[in-house]
């Protein structure tokens, strides 16, 4: 900590802007945005301005405590890599102690939000989720195995539902269709970074897919979860959970997806697997868009 700080801990401005990258921002902007969407799609109106406002944000301030206890655990790792030696942690921005206490403070501020402001359920499945992330898959499920990801995978894909039930007060079968759906994405959307981030993932010690099966056997499991993801994306249309703009919207989704799986499978190349994770970022958020927009159209006659 620098002198200029005095007795507070989180003085500078230089120190606020290390803690708010310990959040994982574009992380958490896309934990928030699929439950924002969660919200939207569980009634048939306008979500309440309170409820909109204060399940954002303590879904937010929750999601990015977590990020800070990953930080956190798994700062040594994160110094041998080129992708995250640059973090607060590893580079001495703020110490272990900094980090403890704000992610501590970030995340029982975040959770009193949802429990006096939103409801207990939205909290609770919040809470659980936090766990998930910060404790079952950083510290006991992403060094043991490499199928962390899938296993873990719950907790990632958990913000529909959390923004469900903030509306609802509860998760009906709706809710937990959205969460299969980043459940399914999220296997070929994180190899796809670990293909071109392989030699990284090796420094580390953790034993990542590409690292402990090879490039190959990776790539055959991409196109295999992109498959799954593609019939799983089509599951609202059939529950008649929405209409022909989402269905079109996720044919043409899915097809540049397993475009990109078939040929990262065919002829592999970094820069490849690069634009596929990029692509797969754009792909969730452009499907969850089109739900919401589908939705509102859906229900407009009436």
């Amino acid at each position: 900590m620098s002198a200029t700080t005095g007795m507070n801990p989180f003085g500078t401005k230089a120190e606020l802007s290390s803690f708010f990258a310990l959040c994982k921002p574009r992380v958490t902007a896309l934990i928030v945005f699929t439950a924002i969407i969660g919200m939207f799609l569980a009634t048939p109106g306008m979500v309440p301005l309170h409820i909109l406002i204060s399940a954002t944000i303590g879904i937010a301030m929750a999601s990015g405590a977590a990020a800070a206890f990953n930080h956190l655990v798994e700062q040594k790792i994160d110094a041998k890599m080129a992708r995250t030696r640059g973090r607060p942690l590893p580079t001495g921005q703020i110490n272990s102690k900094q980090t403890f206490i704000f992610a501590t403070v970030v995340a029982l501020i975040g959770l009193s939000i949802l429990y006096f402001l939103v409801n207990p359920l939205t909290m609770w499945l919040t809470f659980a989720t936090f766990i998930g992330y910060a404790v079952i898959y950083t510290i006991f499920l992403k060094p043991a195995t490499p199928l962390n990801i899938v296993i873990g995978g719950l907790s990632g894909a958990m913000p529909p539902a959390l923004g469900w039930a903030a509306v609802t007060g509860v998760v009906s079968a709706e809710a937990w269709i959205l969460v299969l759906i980043i459940f399914a994405w999220t296997p070929p959307h994180f190899w796809a970074l670990a293909l071109y981030r392989r030699e990284e993932y090796a420094k580390s010690g953790l034993p990542m897919l590409p690292v402990t099966h090879g490039e190959m056997y990776t790539r055959l499991h991409i196109l295999l979860y992109t498959i799954i993801l593609v019939a799983v994306t089509l599951i609202p249309f059939a529950m008649r959970m929405s209409g022909m703009i989402y269905l079109v919207s996720v044919l043409l989704l899915d097809a540049v997806f397993m475009m990109y799986a078939i040929k990262l499978y065919r002829q592999y190349s970094d820069a490849l697997s690069k634009t596929t994770f990029k692509y797969s970022i754009l792909y969730l958020m452009l499907l969850f868009f089109a739900l919401v927009v589908d939705h509102y159209l859906l229900i407009l006659p009436y």
